[in-house]
């Protein structure tokens, strides 16, 4: 099946993000601006700012951009911190996942081309957005609150605030991870193979990969983990729980790419958001065994 034909879960990812985003991040503006003006205004703004610079910069259209800007003011209100400081929230492996996607799609730009598999020059959607940081916001707030706190092997009196910031950050680094394999497997891998065969492939198919893509990208996971292990004032233990469930999601999506996307099942953003969650969800499973202790 074409995946014009799958675009409904394009947008259907987007009507399940951005509108959760916005109006958390409004909701976010509202309460904190009669607490803390600093918090209300550097949040918002910087927000504002980042979703202006990917729309100059032609690395998000902007549609994508607003998106971008809803789901960083989201999780910056969520992993707010005392004493405040901007850097010291979701800002900084937010700026990341932007910075490592935006030098990797630009790196072999003509080979890319040439292969037909270059991004768009007007840079992402609104849904590639949603599919890649959508999943951080849904799980660090809202309703995933009150069901992680019912969660036996959670520590209630953490307020579930750790477990919250793992699996967002996990999401993050493993859409970060995605995006550097492939755009840097396209140009330095050679020639690809299918994660469920072994068998060569063409460059740009669902569920190939190489060695050099897989590295790039194990790489870049760990950067953004760190960088939010340190802006989160987290310990090795929060790193370490956050890379390797992105690790975990980026080998699923290649899985989810041999398999559902390339029987047509699932387009790209269904198996991005998917690839995500699958991130989260081993970063929750690994808190049982890895202790965490409160931060922030």
């Amino acid at each position: 099946m074409p995946q014009e034909k799958l675009a409904w879960q394009s947008k259907l990812v987007l009507l399940a993000v951005l509108p959760f985003a916005a109006v958390h991040a409004v909701r976010g503006f509202h309460e904190w601006m009669p607490e803390s003006v600093a918090v209300a205004i550097w949040t918002t703004g910087l927000s504002v700012l980042l979703g202006l610079v990917t729309w100059r910069v032609h690395a998000a259209t902007a549609a994508a951009a607003f998106t971008g800007a809803a789901i960083t003011a989201s999780l910056m209100f969520s992993t707010v911190a005392f004493p405040y400081e901007p850097w010291h929230t979701a800002l900084i492996p937010i700026l990341a996942v932007a910075l490592l996607a935006f030098i990797a799609t630009r790196v072999g730009r003509a080979k890319k081309e040439s292969l037909g598999t270059a991004e768009r020059r007007k840079g992402r959607s609104a849904s590639q957005v949603a599919a890649n940081l959508g999943f951080a916001t849904l799980v660090s707030s809202g309703p995933v609150q009150f069901w992680l706190m019912d969660c036996p092997w959670l520590d209630r009196a953490a307020h579930a605030r750790v477990p919250l910031l793992v699996l967002a950050l996990a999401a993050l680094a493993e859409a970060a991870a995605d995006t550097v394999s492939s755009e840097i497997g396209q140009v330095f891998g050679g020639r690809p193979r299918m994660i469920t065969t072994f068998r060569a492939a063409a460059p740009g198919r669902n569920g190939a990969i190489t060695v050099t893509g897989t590295l790039a990208g194990v790489i870049a996971a760990g950067v953004v983990a760190s960088s939010g292990a340190w802006a989160l004032r987290g310990d090795r233990n929060l790193f370490v729980v956050a890379c390797a469930g992105a690790v975990f999601g980026l080998f699923f999506d290649s899985g989810l790419g041999a398999t559902l996307e390339q029987w047509g099942w699932l387009n790209n953003d269904a198996a991005n958001f998917l690839s995500t969650a699958s991130a989260a969800g081993l970063a929750l499973l690994l808190l049982e065994f890895v202790p965490i202790p409160m931060v922030g």
